[in-house]
């Protein structure tokens, strides 16, 4: 079955979103781990873990690997939540933040809607 133009774009736009969050964590974490690790290894740990999250996500997006893709967006949305939920019951324990931490704020809440949209396009479009 041929896709819509409409659902090509929001494919393409979805990949273009966790390309994008794939490189920024990637960076991140890279700096973190390099420069800073000892003065927070658990978050900069989980900044590593979203790194490899989001790379595996968009990769999956990308070669069309459906069932991947939902596992690791299931996985990057249950991060985010358990991450944000530390984040503010523990806030002395996450006083340098990740990526997923208060519910991704610090990115619009952007961590937080990604997977949701994600989950919710493969669900619609990518049956299988």
């Amino acid at each position: 079955m041929a896709k819509s133009a409409s659902s090509k774009k929001t494919n393409q736009l979805l990949i273009a979103v966790y390309a994008v969050f794939a490189l920024a964590a990637t960076a991140r974490a890279s700096y973190q781990l390099a420069t800073k690790f000892s003065q927070a290894p658990v978050s900069y740990t989980l900044s590593a873990i979203s790194a490899v999250v989001y790379i595996v996500a968009t990769v999956a997006l990308i070669r069309g690997l459906t069932s991947l893709a939902k596992a690791t967006i299931w996985f990057e949305l249950v991060g985010v939540v358990v991450v944000g939920t530390l984040s503010l019951v523990l806030p002395v324990d996450f006083q340098h933040s990740t990526v997923w931490s208060l519910f991704g704020a610090g990115y619009g809440c952007i961590p937080l809607i990604l997977p949701i949209w994600g989950l919710w396009w493969l669900g619609k479009n990518r049956r299988g």
